[in-house]
Order: structure tokens, then C-alpha cells, then sequence
């Protein structure tokens, strides 16, 4: 995809305060993001985003020596998140978008009005949607004069490709075994609630 320019000020809150987004890269010149469905008024996160979670520790260290930082963002406020990531477990780096246009730009969260239609712009497409966050990523570069540029997103099932677990789960010989299921992730659980 061709590379956007970022010129908006995004804002984002982490365990230290205030973050543009240039400061997400903590020093690096490339910024993986995981947009984690956790919204301002959920009380837990998305069970599917969840189960991509479990994957996250131990990552960021080894893409930090290729010049990566990573990031999860969610719209909750950072007290929610802290809340939640606590419960699970986790210590990857997740920080909140609240107040800030920043997920409903990259098309994974939505307004009222989007959900009261019934569509939205989602995964390239117009399409039905009717909840008012969903999951994707978004991959961003930052240049020697400190120009922002965003690279790559992927959404939906173009998620796949960071759950270990289902990469696994592809070797067995019942693969996935998500056949005859209502939608293909109905059997998942977040790891404490199996």
C-alpha cells in the first residue's frame, strides 16, 4: 500500500502520561500496532483480541533489536486497560487512544451514528457492521526528520498471521475443527474462563 503521511497530533495515555504518537516508537523508526477491541465502556477485552494477546509477551524485545517497537491501543481509558491486563497477566505494552480519533481514523472503531446505519467502512469495504470495535493492524514509519508515515494495515482475519496458536492449531489434523460452529471463533475462551 503506499505510504500515507501521519500529520495528525494523535494523543495516547501510557503508564507515564501523555504520548504523541511519534513517542510510541520509543526510538525506533517502525511502530507495530494491535488494535485491541477493549471500548470505553466494556468491562473486559474482546475474547478473540484476547486470544492474539497471549501471543504478545516475549515479542517485543526480539522486533525491538530489528528496529520495531509494539504497541497494542485501545479506546478504554489506560485505568481500565492497566485493569485488565493485570487480570490476564500480561506485560506487553498497550496503551489508550481515549479521546482521540486515532482507532475511528484507522477504521476499527466506530461512532454511534455508523453503528445506528448499520455499516461502515471496515477491511477496505463498506460493509455491515453494528458494534463499535473491531479488530486490526496498523504499521507506521518514522523517518530521520521525524516524519510520520503510515505503511500497512490489515483487519479481520488478516489478524491471523500473529496467533500462534491457531498456526498450531493448522498442523493438527483437525486444524482449526471450527466447522459446524455458529461463527468460527464460538468455541474460544479468554484463558482464565475455560
Amino acid at each position: 500500500m503506499p505510504w500515507e503521511r501521519v500529520e495528525k497530533p494523535y494523543r495516547f495515555e501510557g503508564p507515564d502520561g501523555a504520548l504523541a504518537l511519534a513517542d510510541l516508537f520509543d526510538g525506533r523508526s517502525q511502530l507495530i500496532v494491535y488494535h485491541f477491541m477493549l471500548g470505553p465502556d466494556w468491562e473486559e477485552g474482546c475474547k478473540s483480541c484476547s486470544f492474539w494477546a497471549d501471543n504478545f509477551d516475549g515479542i517485543p524485545i526480539h522486533l525491538n533489536h530489528r528496529d520495531v517497537t509494539f504497541t497494542a491501543v485501545s479506546r478504554a481509558p489506560l485505568a481500565k486497560i492497566d485493569a485488565y491486563r493485570k487480570h490476564m497477566g500480561w506485560t506487553f505494552p498497550w496503551v489508550s487512544s481515549y479521546g482521540s480519533d486515532f482507532n475511528f481514523d484507522y477504521h476499527v472503531s466506530f461512532t454511534p451514528e455508523q453503528i445506528a446505519a448499520g455499516e461502515a467502512y471496515y477491511n477496505y469495504q463498506i460493509r455491515p457492521n453494528r458494534v463499535s470495535e473491531q479488530v486490526g493492524i496498523s504499521v507506521f514509519y518514522k523517518d530521520e526528520q521525524g516524519e510520520l508515515f503510515h505503511t500497512y494495515s490489515c483487519y479481520a482475519r488478516g489478524v491471523d498471521m500473529l496467533n500462534g496458536a491457531y498456526h498450531y492449531l493448522d498442523l493438527a489434523p483437525k486444524g482449526r475443527d471450527e466447522d459446524g460452529l455458529e461463527f468460527s471463533m464460538q468455541w474460544l475462551r479468554r484463558h482464565d474462563q475455560y
